[in-house]
Formats: structure tokens, C-alpha cells, sequence
């Protein structure tokens, strides 16, 4: 028996041997192909171009929050291909020589490449309150140094700056841009390739509304970056007498300012009434005339009245005269007129 079956034990102990090496060379080799292609999706992503990557989660951040990061009030620290900010600020300021302050602020806008969009002046020299409100664009990158410049134009008094993040609005307006684009290629091939009239007048209709469409987020485009590449600046400048302490003011100080502005009011009162009556000349006089007028015919007047009241006053004596009422001699109320009883037959009145 043992004889027997010895081979057959043999046999399958070596048959295991052969199916163990075999699957131990089929992990490894398996295992070797993960590992490569693991490899290869590592050199890929690391050959990938960084840009690529960077607009990626550019667009992810955008869709996700146009708020999320933090954006600084400065041009020169964020990467215009990474954010898209506008920069607006409003800044007031106050000089005492108004027309040297005016040229220097012109002067800091050429120096560092913009220019003025629009400028309102008003008040008077005489009275030193004169008023300057402009609108100046400056290129982006100048933006910081245009607004140290100005505030070395006059004495600072109010300055507040806004950065408004329209990277996930522009985004879009490209993606859509491309789209559109897209389809006015796949239309004009559809084109080319028309076989009937009817056809191809479909498609010049779907071309028309499509270039349309390219061409309002083409300007959409141009302005987001005209509002991009030029920050704006709005400027008050007042001229004025004294500069805006920074100091705080004592009581002594305001109570003293108080009586010199109050006298100043009451002077400029004074001159404003005298100016306003001159200024009313012929109405001054037209009404001197009236009421000399009225004085002059004041007595006849009077007179007039007097007559009209003594005239009234007899008529109404006259007629209270002219009706009487006879009365009886000796009145008897205890008398009541009776009256005489009708015969039967005759009709009751």
C-alpha cells in the first residue's frame, strides 16, 4: 500500500510548489504594474505646467466663494492672474494755497500715468472757499503710490479705499465667451456644408443671435478690465483759512472760534441784506411809490367811509320810523275775541 501510493503524494507536493511560484510571480508582476502607472500619474501631475494648475483652483475657489481669501487693498501684492480687484477710493483733503494744491494734485496724476475723468470747481477766491471734486483713473500697479503723492498735496481729512473681487463674474463672462465662439465655428461649418436655401437661412439666423450674444461679453470683458488695469480715485479739495487741527481742541479754543464765527456770520448777514436790497432796486421803489400812494388818499378815503357809514345809519333811523303798530287805549289781556257761532249747514273756514 505504501508503495502505492507514494508517487501520487509526490506528485501533488510538487504540483503545490509550482502554483505558489506562480502566483508569487503573478503578485509581483501586478503589483509592478500598479507601482508604474502609480509612477507615471506622479510624473504627469508633477510635469503638468503650474499655471495650469493655478487657474484650476482659481476657478474652484471662485465657484465655491468669491470671498474666500484675503484681499488686500494693494494692487502691487496680488497677482492680476490670480484675482481680478477692482480699487476704488474717495479722498478728501484740505489746503490753504487752493490753486498751488490743485496744480501739485494735477502734477502727482500725470506723474504716475493717469488721468481726469471728470472736475467740478466752484466758490470764491475772495472768501477762500473754494471747492475742487474730480474723478482721476490710475494705472493699478500706481494705485498705492498715486495716494501717497496726493496726500502730500494738503492736510488729509477723510481717505476710505474699496476692493471689489470680480474674479468669479469675469470667469464666467470667458467660459460663455468661449462657448459662443465655439458655436459660431460649429454654425459657420454647418454653413459651408447647406444643402437647401431653408437651411442655411436657419443657420445665418443662429449666427446672427450668436455674434450678438460674443459681442455684448466682449464689451463686458473690455470694461471689467478697464476697471481692472485703472483704479479710481475720487479727490475732494477745500480751501480754507486755518487746517483741521489733528490735535483734539480745548474748550478755550472752541469757545474763542465760537465768538469769531458768530461775529463772521453776523457780518456776512449784514452785507447779504444790503447787497439783497440793492439787487431789488425797482421793487424797493415800486413799493415806495404804492405806499406813498396810500397815504396821499388816506384821508378822502376815510372821509369816503365816514359817508357811506352816516348814509347807512340814517336810512336804517328812517326806517325804523316809518312803520307803526296802533295799539288799544286801555289793552285787557283777560279779553279774548270770540267768534261768532255759524249755523249748521254752512261750511267751516
Amino acid at each position: 500500500m505504501k508503495r502505492t501510493h507514494w508517487p501520487v503524494r509526490l506528485t501533488a507536493a510538487l504540483t503545490a510548489l509550482v502554483l505558489a511560484v506562480s502566483l508569487s510571480g503573478c503578485g509581483a508582476s501586478g503589483g509592478d504594474k500598479f507601482a508604474a502607472a502609480d509612477t507615471t500619474e506622479s510624473t504627469e501631475a508633477a510635469a503638468m505646467p503650474e499655471e495650469t494648475l493655478t487657474s484650476g483652483s482659481t476657478a474652484d475657489g471662485a465657484e465655491a466663494g468669491e470671498g474666500a481669501g484675503t484681499v488686500t487693498l494693494d494692487p502691487g501684492a496680488t497677482s492680476e492672474s490670480a484675482r481680478k480687484i477692482i480699487y476704488t477710493a474717495n479722498l478728501e483733503l484740505e489746503a490753504t494755497d487752493f490753486d498751488a494744491a490743485r496744480t501739485a494734485l494735477m502734477e502727482a496724476v500725470e506723474a504716475q500715468g493717469g488721468y481726469l475723468e471728470h472736475s467740478s470747481q466752484d466758490g470764491s477766491a475772495e472768501y477762500q472757499s473754494r471747492s475742487l471734486t474730480c474723478t482721476v483713473r490710475v494705472p493699478a500697479e500706481h494705485y498705492r503710490a498715486f495716494l501717497e503723492s496726493a496726500a502730500q498735496v494738503g492736510s488729509q481729512r477723510y481717505l476710505s479705499e474699496d476692493a471689489n473681487d470680480i474674479t468669479a463674474g469675469y470667469v464666467d463672462v470667458e467660459a460663455r465667451l468661449a462657448a459662443l465662439e465655439n458655436q459660431r465655428d460649429r454654425l459657420n461649418a454647418l454653413a459651408a456644408s447647406a444643402e437647401t436655401t431653408a437651411d442655411l437661412l436657419e443657420i445665418e439666423s443662429q449666427l446672427s443671435d450668436v455674434q450678438y450674444e460674443i459681442e455684448n461679453y466682449t464689451r463686458q470683458l473690455r470694461a471689467m478690465d478697464d476697471q481692472i488695469s485703472y483704479s479710481t480715485v475720487n479727490i475732494s479739495l477745500y480751501e480754507v483759512a486755518v487746517l483741521t487741527p489733528v490735535t483734539p481742541v480745548t474748550f478755550g479754543e472752541k469757545l474763542g472760534r465760537a465768538f469769531g464765527d458768530g461775529w463772521e456770520v453776523f457780518v456776512d448777514f449784514i452785507q447779504g441784506t444790503v447787497l439783497a436790497v440793492v439787487y431789488m432796486w425797482p421793487l424797493v421803489i415800486l413799493a415806495a411809490v404804492v405806499i406813498a400812494v396810500l397815504l396821499a388818499t388816506r384821508p378822502a378815503r376815510r372821509a369816503r367811509r365816514q359817508a357811506k357809514a352816516a348814509a347807512k345809519q340814517a336810512a336804517r333811523s328812517q326806517g325804523n320810523t316809518a312803520y307803526t303798530y296802533p295799539t288799544s287805549a286801555n289793552p285787557d289781556p283777560s279779553r279774548e275775541e270770540k267768534t261768532p257761532p255759524q249755523e249748521d249747514g254752512t261750511p267751516k273756514y
